[in-house]
C-alpha cells in the first residue's frame, strides 16, 4: 500500500490534490493532517463549510490525521505510523490578506510547520525505515513581490513586499537549505490566485461570484489590476507532478495558468451568467504587489504540466458549484443568478 501525505490536506488545493492522486491512481491512499481551523467569520451569514463536499466519491482512500503541523511529535508519529512515498506540505495561512494577520501567525505554518516535515523526514530515514521519495513545499507568486518584467520566470528577483509573501519565500529557504543537507529529495511550487469549487476562505474570486448570485454589485480594485487566476484542478495536477517526476527534484515551479487577466475580466466572465451584474471600478489595493503573467515554460518543458482550464471554463465550472451547493443561493428570496 502507498499513500501520500499532505499537511494542511483538508484544504482547498490540499483536497484537490488527494483527489487527483487518487484518481491518477499515484498512490493507494492519501493521508490528510490538519487541524482544521477557520481562517473567516463563521458568524458570517454567507459562510458555507464546503469541506464535506472535497471528498465525495473518495472517503475510503482518505485517512484524517487531526493535528498541528508544527508539532514535532505530531509530525513524526504520523509520518513514522504511514510511511508515506510523497509529502505536500501546504498548511499555512490559506491567503495573504487576513484579518490581524501577523508575522508570527504567518511564520508558523511556513517556517516551524517546515522545519518540523523535513527533520522528521531525515528521523524516517535514521531510523532505517522507508522515508518518503519526496517534499512538495508549497510557496506562491507572492514570493516576487511587484514584478519587474511582463512575464515572471523562476529566474524573477523574490521581493515580497507583505508578510505573507515574506514567509513564503523564508519557507523556500528552509526547504533549499535542509533539504540539501538531509539528502532529501525535494520541490518547490508557486501557485497563483487560486479559485474554484468548495474555496470558503473569502478569496476575491469567492468574493465575486457570490455577489454575483446574490445580485449585490462587486466592486473591482483596479482597473487593469492583473493576476495568473490559476483553476484548483490545474494547480492540483501541477503539484501531482512536482511529487512524481524525477526531472522536478530540486527545482522551483511556477504552476499557473500561465496568462494573467485583469479582475474586471473575471467579472465580465461573470456576465455571461448574470446578465445584470453591477460593478463599480476604484482605486487599485495598494496591499497587494504588481503582478501579471507567471511563465509556465519550465513546467511545460520538465513536467509536461499544461492546464485545461482557460479563465471562462473556470469560471463556469465554479459558478455551477456555489450555485448548486450554497443554501442561500437556493433561496428565491437571495438568488437572482
Amino acid at each position: 500500500m502507498t499513500a501520500a501525505y499532505i499537511t494542511g490536506g483538508a484544504g482547498l488545493i490540499g483536497s484537490f490534490i488527494a483527489r487527483q492522486l487518487i484518481e491518477d491512481r499515484v498512490v493507494d491512499s492519501v493521508v490528510l493532517l490538519d487541524h482544521f481551523g477557520r481562517y473567516v467569520d463563521s458568524l458570517k451569514e454567507t459562510f458555507v463549510d464546503y469541506r464535506r463536499l472535497r471528498f465525495v466519491g473518495i472517503e475510503d482512500k482518505i485517512v484524517v490525521e487531526r493535528g498541528d503541523g508544527s508539532s514535532h511529535s505530531v509530525v513524526y508519529q504520523t509520518l513514522k505510523k504511514h510511511r508515506p512515498r510523497y509529502v505536500i506540505h501546504l498548511a499555512a495561512l490559506p491567503l495573504a490578506k487576513l484579518p490581524n494577520l501577523n508575522p508570527e501567525e504567518a511564520q508558523q505554518g511556513s517556517i516551524e510547520t517546515t522545519v518540523k516535515l523535513i527533520d522528521s523526514i531525515n528521523q524516517l530515514k535514521q531510523d532505517g525505515g522507508p522515508a518518503p521519495e519526496r517534499f512538495v513545499y508549497a510557496s506562491s507568486s507572492m514570493v516576487y513581490g511587484d514584478f519587474q518584467t511582463e512575464v515572471a520566470t523562476e529566474e524573477h528577483p523574490t521581493n515580497p513586499k507583505e508578510i505573507y509573501g515574506t514567509m513564503k519565500l523564508a519557507g523556500e529557504v528552509v526547504t533549499r537549505g535542509l533539504c540539501q543537507f538531509y539528502d532529501i529529495p525535494f520541490s518547490i511550487v508557486r501557485p497563483s490566485a487560486v479559485y474554484g469549487p468548495t474555496d470558503m476562505n473569502r478569496r476575491v474570486t469567492q468574493i465575486f461570484v457570490e455577489k454575483a448570485i446574490f445580485g449585490e454589485k462587486i466592486t473591482v480594485h483596479g482597473q487593469n489590476e492583473a493576476l495568473d487566476f490559476t483553476f484548483v484542478k490545474d494547480a492540483a495536477k501541477g503539484f501531482v507532478l512536482a511529487a512524481t517526476k524525477l526531472a522536478a527534484v530540486g527545482e522551483t515551479f511556477n504552476i499557473t495558468l500561465g496568462r494573467a487577466h485583469t479582475l474586471l475580466d473575471f467579472v465580465k466572465g461573470l456576465q455571461k451568467h448574470f446578465p445584470n451584474l453591477r460593478y463599480e471600478v476604484t482605486e487599485r489595493d495598494a496591499f497587494r504587489p504588481k503582478r501579471g503573467t507567471l511563465s509556465i515554460d519550465k513546467a511545460r518543458r520538465l513536467l509536461g504540466y499544461e492546464p485545461q482550464y482557460p479563465l471562462q471554463r473556470g469560471i463556469d465550472e465554479y459558478v455551477a458549484f456555489v450555485r448548486k451547493h450554497h443554501p442561500l443561493a437556493n433561496m428565491p428570496e437571495r438568488a437572482v443568478g
